[in-house]
């Protein structure tokens, strides 16, 4: 049994999170805080009424680490590196949702965050918490950066392909749609329901934070860099995200061998699910779980690759995964509380 605090509480993730966590046999929350919410957790979130006694206090750096052993850091972009190499000086293991930790350039992290990075000196520790292609570096890290949604989605829709025959690849086109709730909880013109319901459109065509993250890693992957044109869309739903991802290839490939590809790389996964020919996502299937579904379509000439995947923004590509990744840093059955 381990002691876990969240800090950010009063965001989706962290209600997500705590959501899990209070099935979870393995471990007890202990702490939960925010920086400017406090006051009982059925009081901010009342669907956990009858669940927990938990109270929320104001994150004070000096008493905090005693009362966990593990942190989520829910927190905004631009928060969690003025706390997180604190907590590990204390002696405590770090799963991070925001994006401080994902970008290894201090710089290529100013330039889409607008922020200077202030801890750098911990960039290179952070394991990237993509269970499916790092479980062996995640069982080991002591800070772990939790991949954003839109990344998973195109990440493990892409991997096995861009892993495999790097050299036939010659550009991802990434076309994303995302649920209200990836935009956080917070108000702002632009998601407020009179302003989403019955519309859909594109925001930050080409100039999406995001962008610089799945570049990253289709280039560790590849062993090059990788062109990628990303445009995310906002969808007028709660939570879920559908990519449709093109890959145009400079040798043919047949549907049956990319098939084969995805069910073989996948076999084993016990959150990704490869559909059958003729299948296609949805993401009513996939939202409030830990499931990524991918459909891989062929062109009839062989050169262009179609790629589809679904999850829910808020588990598979927020807090979900982040307990996948606790299961895995701690040894604990790796579906504990997802299933």
């Amino acid at each position: 049994m381990i002691r876990v605090g969240i800090v950010g509480i009063s965001g989706f993730s962290g209600r997500v999170l705590l959501d899990i966590l209070l099935r979870h046999k393995d471990v007890r929350v202990t702490y939960v805080a925010a920086h400017s919410t406090t006051g009982r957790v059925d009081h901010i979130w009342p669907v956990f009424k009858g669940r927990t006694d938990l109270v929320c206090e104001k994150f004070d750096l000096s008493g905090a680490p005693e009362k966990a052993d593990l942190f989520f850091l829910a927190l905004p972009h631009t928060e969690s590196m003025n706390i997180a190499g604190a907590l590990l000086k204390a002696g405590k293991k770090i799963i991070d949702l925001s994006a401080d930790y994902r970008i290894r350039s201090s710089a290529l992290y100013k330039k889409w965050y607008h922020a200077d990075h202030k801890d750098s000196a911990n960039l290179s520790r952070a394991v990237y918490g993509l269970p499916e292609f790092y479980r062996e570096k995640i069982r080991k890290a002591s800070l772990l950066a939790n991949p954003g949604c839109y990344p998973t989605a195109a990440l493990l829709g892409l991997l096995p392909v861009i892993s495999l025959f790097p050299e036939r690849v010659e550009q991802v086109i990434i076309d994303a749609k995302s649920g209200v709730s990836g935009a956080g909880r917070k108000t702002a013109e632009g998601i407020m329901y009179c302003f989403v319901n019955e519309n859909f459109k594109a925001y930050r065509v080409l100039d999406h934070q995001h962008t610089p993250e799945i570049s990253q890693y289709l280039g560790y992957a590849a062993g090059k860099t990788i062109p990628v044109v990303f445009v995310p869309h906002l969808l007028p739903i709660d939570s879920g995200i559908l990519e449709t991802i093109y890959v145009r290839l400079s040798t043919r490939l047949t549907q049956a061998k990319v098939a084969d590809i995805y069910n073989k790389f996948y076999k084993t996964e016990p959150f990704v699910r490869v559909l059958q020919d003729g299948q296609q996502p949805e993401i009513r299937n996939v939202v409030r779980t830990n499931f990524c579904d991918i459909a891989p379509k062929v062109s009839e000439d062989g050169k262009m690759l179609v790629v589809t995947s679904a999850i829910d923004n808020l588990v598979k590509g927020a807090a979900g995964q982040a307990v996948q990744n606790m299961n895995i840093m701690y040894g604990f059955l790796e579906t504990e509380g997802l299933l």
